[in-house]
């Protein structure tokens, strides 16, 4: 695994969190939303972030590793800058899917990036309905492969969904 992560340590109490750049990195979005799609099987997911330039980045890398996993061919409804509530009126909008936020703090010159999962139904993803899973393939370096492009999903940007609110 290129770049690995203490899995134990950043995947915990609900969530993926971590200092960037010791903590976490970028291609840990990828490995968390492939990962993610494959646990839930999801065929559709919403994304958003808090509008931070890091959080921006990881939302990107996320969504990418979302459509990239395996055979799902996951459809990413890209909000953009969003607050919690807004991405879970945006999920149920859809039909009820799956979906995940994206934020960083500053803390003293210490950023902290926090990616939060959600079932269809806009629980948080816990311990026993998948963030054990999602950790267990990341520390195994069992994280999905990129698809062909046959089987790959596709982004759309859905300001649309933000902005009704």
């Amino acid at each position: 695994m290129p770049d690995p992560i203490d899995a134990e340590t950043v995947i915990r109490d609900g969530r993926v969190t971590g200092a960037f750049p010791d903590d976490i990195h970028e291609g840990v979005a990828w490995w968390v939303a492939a990962c993610f799609v494959v646990v839930s099987r999801a065929r559709q997911l919403a994304v958003a972030h808090d509008g931070h330039p890091i959080t921006a980045e990881f939302h990107q890398r996320f969504c990418r590793g979302a459509i990239n996993a395996q055979h799902f061919g996951c459809q990413v409804a890209s909000l953009g800058t969003a607050d919690e509530a807004q991405l879970l009126h945006a999920m149920k909008a859809l039909g009820s899917v799956p979906g995940a936020w994206l934020s960083t703090t500053d803390d003293g010159g210490r950023q902290t990036v926090t990616i939060r999962l959600y079932d269809a139904d806009g629980q948080s993803v816990a311990e026993g309905t998948g963030l054990a899973k999602v950790r267990e393939m990341i520390a195994s370096d069992r994280i999905p492969i990129p698809v062909n492009d046959q089987a790959r999903g596709s982004i759309t940007e859905r300001r649309d969904l933000v902005e009704a609110l």
